[in-house]
């Protein structure tokens, strides 16, 4: 495990931290491309990408100090995003900076889907886009964001799954929590599934016949993967034996299944 990428003295660049860059910055890079081949503003993209980045960020890390509430681990994380969120509204960047530093590497995937899909939400009100076409220009690049995602999570050994003697398992002696045992590598997983995901939205995204085609199969595509790899890590689980992420999945699998069935219904 490499959970710190750089150190300044005090100041640490952590790897997960390192590959959410990476992701805002390759997802943004191929969103312009698009824009360009679609005839349309390429700031557009830096526009959405910036709105999705901060959205996400602060959704994922408020989603996971709720979850880890419990631990105690959750609130050790709460100073950070109060000093973050502090610093966008006025402009401070060096309380955003020393809310980075207190951040952690914690974050929850669909708290960081929900807090950008509002955040981006806002942006498209307010300059009267086209919400669904909106969403199928990003779609693929969600599926490709989180797929990176998950290599920063394995880097720090965060969000592994449960117990196993597959000769693929591994330990994580200091991540979140540690472990020494091997354990089921669910980031590998993910970033495997997410990754497929991507490759397929990014090859059909121009030859879709509806607006809200790709947002939908992004939800049935990543919805799926989420379900049946939860069932082999190890958070909580609520209703009917299913962990929150499990239950956001079915939510998404059920929403992306109705629209595309409604849609191709009508033809």
């Amino acid at each position: 495990m490499y959970p710190e990428l750089l150190r300044f003295g005090d100041f640490v660049i952590s790897s997960f931290g390192f590959m959410l860059v990476v992701a805002f910055l390759t997802g943004n890079y191929l969103l312009k491309k698009d824009m360009i081949y679609l005839g349309r503003d390429p700031m557009l993209a830096e526009d959405l990408t910036f709105n999705a980045a901060i959205g996400g960020i602060l959704g994922g890390k408020l989603y996971y100090i709720i979850e880890n509430i419990p631990s105690g681990y959750g609130l050790q994380n709460l100073n950070g995003l109060i000093n973050i969120i502090k610093g966008i509204f006025t402009l401070n960047l060096s309380l955003i900076a020393a809310g980075i530093q207190n951040f952690g590497a914690g974050m929850v995937f669909y708290g960081g889907l929900i807090g950008g899909t509002i955040a981006v939400t806002m942006y498209i009100r307010k300059h009267n886009l086209n919400w669904p076409l909106v969403a199928d220009w990003i779609a693929p690049y969600l599926a490709l964001c989180h797929a990176i995602g998950r290599i920063g999570c394995l880097l720090v050994g965060d969000d592994y799954g449960k117990e196993t003697d597959l000769p693929w398992g591994i330990a994580f002696p200091n991540g979140l929590p540690p472990t020494v045992v091997p354990v089921h590598p669910t980031q590998i997983y993910e970033f495997l599934a997410y990754f497929i995901s991507f490759l397929y939205l990014y090859k059909i995204r121009h030859n879709d016949n509806f607006k809200g085609s790709q947002i939908s199969k992004y939800l049935v595509l990543v919805g799926l993967s989420r379900f049946f790899i939860e069932f082999i890590r190890v958070n909580p689980k609520y209703i009917f034996g299913l962990s929150g992420a499990q239950i956001i999945s079915l939510i998404m699998v059920i929403l992306g299944s109705t629209i595309l069935y409604k849609n191709s219904s009508t033809k």
